[in-house]
């Protein structure tokens, strides 16, 4: 079984290595024929940035797909399934109109109806679903087209819902990683521990998209030096629901029963592993889809458009309560690696009530870190010289330092000339309903210097010399 681990090891380190070495040249690329959108009301940075990391990524993929047919242990999935070349047909597709998008803006209602073209030309090569196993009930056979339906509808979902999570540095591809990480260990499991070959496709797929998340996080961690664009979120977007579309509908519960032996009690707790993947595809994108039917809901209350987009999306709401941009990221880190590797766990070991114990304790470690900017602490005045300024106060007020935001605004309000960002709304503002913005000071959402709503300071230099002129 060790020698499998090294070529599936080989092919992520690869995957990662041409994403890691491509996404440079591409970003170059970028700027020479003018990716780089101007700021737009509802975006975290500050400064535009080039897009098409996507292409990257992409390259990475092809990479990792040739090298994975060149191995012993890999091979295999090549010769005896034709998924791999479905998954790179879709996967081209689904690039190419990502690609576009990011430099000519296309509508949405086009790119939705290129994502489900990208998922009918999956379907055509045969990547789709075929029977559901629904506990209670057994296996379920599901016609042509409602298999069909199906699966368009899991790709177009779980393309959205990434795309709708890349709103701040880092954020959707390293909560991807998360979720192929954990969807490695279940479908490697069910590989080369139940002996099951029809996992084989998807624990490649998950494999691969690891290293195309982990060649990208180095360019795109805060502060981003390039964004992977609609090119990028949609292409690992494919890849994640090719992946879970493989399992679910490919692996046949049936023959589970094969390795089944004892009680009745002991044949079901056996039979859990298939019954996950009705759940565990749901588990990884759980946040992104969250933040996905609650955007819809939001939007179609306020009388607007679905696809209209809105500063409401879960990571903008961490920012509005306190949370740093790095911090803000972590937190949804946190709570993916939760519900993932929460969903393996109890697929492994569901009869241990430590499983259920540990995630309960680690939710509420979580749900502490999310509410902490309401509950900061503040040392007493004779401490104070001993702790940070943030949890200094005097008199009510933030403590202040020479050279601070706080100071500078204060200095300012005292001479009569108010900041910038902090004056009333212009004209063009009034005309055009851009909702006025709230001065946030250092410390809170600003913290980290790329926030929409709060100054830049940590990263004001560093950012100007890396900057695209």
């Amino acid at each position: 079984m060790g020698q499998p681990v090294r070529d599936y090891l080989l092919t992520l380190c690869v995957t990662a290595a041409v994403t890691y070495l491509l996404t440079g040249p591409v970003r170059k690329f970028a700027i020479a024929v003018g990716a780089m959108p101007a700021i737009r009301a509802r975006d975290v940075h500050r400064e535009p940035t080039p897009r098409l990391g996507g292409i990257a990524m992409f390259g990475g993929l092809c990479a990792g797909l040739i090298v994975a047919d060149h191995l012993f242990n890999l091979n295999g999935v090549f010769e005896l399934s034709n998924e791999p070349r479905a998954l790179l047909s879709g996967a081209a597709l689904i690039w190419l109109i990502g690609v576009l998008d990011d430099k000519f803006e296309i509508d949405a209602l086009i790119k939705l109806g290129g994502q489900m073209i990208a998922a009918a030309v999956m379907v055509i090569q045969g990547l789709t679903i075929l029977w559901l196993p629904i506990p209670g009930v057994g296996t379920v056979a599901l016609t042509q087209w409602q298999g069909t339906l199906l699966t368009v509808a899991l790709v177009v979902i779980t393309i959205n819902a990434v795309n709708f999570v890349d709103g701040l540095d880092g954020l959707a591809a390293g909560m991807v990683c998360i979720a192929s990480a954990a969807f490695f260990l279940y479908t490697y499991r069910l590989w080369y521990g139940y002996g099951i070959e029809a996992a084989a496709p998807a624990t490649l797929f998950a494999a691969i998209l690891m290293g195309m998340c982990l060649g990208f996080l180095p360019h795109n961690m805060h502060p981003a030096r390039i964004f992977m664009g609609d090119s990028g979120s949609m292409l690992i977007g494919l890849v994640l629901a090719a992946g879970a579309i493989s399992v679910t509908g490919q692996v046949d519960p049936d023959v589970m029963k094969l390795f089944l032996e004892g009680s009745e009690r002991q044949a079901t707790h056996a039979m859990l592993p298939v019954f996950i993947p009705l759940l565990l595809p749901l588990t990884i994108i759980a946040i992104p889809a969250a933040d996905l039917v609650l955007a819809i809901v939001r939007r179609t209350w306020n009388g607007q458009s679905p696809f209209a987009a809105d500063r409401g999306h879960l990571h903008h709401r961490l920012l509005e309560i306190g949370h740093s941009h790095s911090r803000s990221v972590l937190i949804m880190y946190f709570w993916s690696a939760l519900i993932a590797f929460g969903a393996v766990g109890y697929s492994v070991h569901s009869a241990s009530l430590w499983i259920v114990l540990v995630i309960v304790g680690l939710s509420a470690v979580g749900l502490v870190l999310l509410l902490m900017p309401r509950f900061t602490p503040r040392a007493p005045l004779w401490a104070e010289a001993f702790v940070p300024p943030r949890y200094r106060r005097r008199g009510g007020d933030e403590a202040e330092e020479p050279g601070s935001d706080v100071v500078s605004a204060k200095a300012s309000e005292a001479s009569g000339d108010a900041p910038k960002d902090q004056q009333g709304p212009t004209g063009s503002q009034m005309a055009s309903g851009t909702p006025e913005q709230a001065p946030v000071a250092v410390g809170v959402s600003g913290v980290n210097g790329a926030t929409a709503i709060g100054p830049r300071s940590r990263f004001k230099d560093r950012d100007r010399a890396d900057s695209p002129r």
